[in-house]
């Protein structure tokens, strides 16, 4: 199966500091700051990545889910509000609210309405953003006169 890259380097103190972040295929690099990510500043956050990912993910499955049913779609639009929230002394993504509207020639809301659940259910990013074994590999790069 596929295997999908992206990078991120940050370079500095996390409120002084700035970053850029880079998918592997080439179709986004773009700056990250504490501004961009906890206030208004200028460039994306991981937050608003995962968004675009899950956005992403759940419009093909549930695209996917209902061709399968025999209802083509015309068009999945959806948006994905993430957020991040402090939680004791640290933070964490709280709520992920998925807003799609389905443009489906010849479906009723009930039948839309089960496939929509189904595709939030079974999208891999929702099953990823649920709980992935997260693997690390760390490599501590030692600089000259440390």
């Amino acid at each position: 199966m596929a295997k999908r890259t992206a990078s991120a380097v940050w370079e500095g103190t996390l409120r002084e500091g700035k970053g850029r972040v880079k998918l592997g295929s080439g179709a986004f690099e773009g700056q990250y700051s504490f501004a961009s990510r906890f206030e208004e500043g200028t460039g994306t956050n991981p937050e608003e990545l995962i968004g675009a990912a899950h956005a992403g993910c759940f419009s093909m499955a549930l695209a996917a889910g209902l061709t399968k049913a025999g209802h083509s779609p015309t068009r999945i639009s959806t948006k994905a509000n993430v957020s991040l929230e402090k939680v004791g002394e640290g933070f964490q993504i709280t709520t992920i609210e998925l807003n799609t509207e389905g443009e489906v020639p010849g479906i009723d809301e009930k039948t839309f309405l089960e496939q929509a659940e189904t595709a939030k259910q079974n999208c891999p990013v929702s099953k990823a953003l649920a709980g992935a074994d997260i693997k690390l590999n760390a490599t501590l790069v030692k600089t000259a006169g440390a």
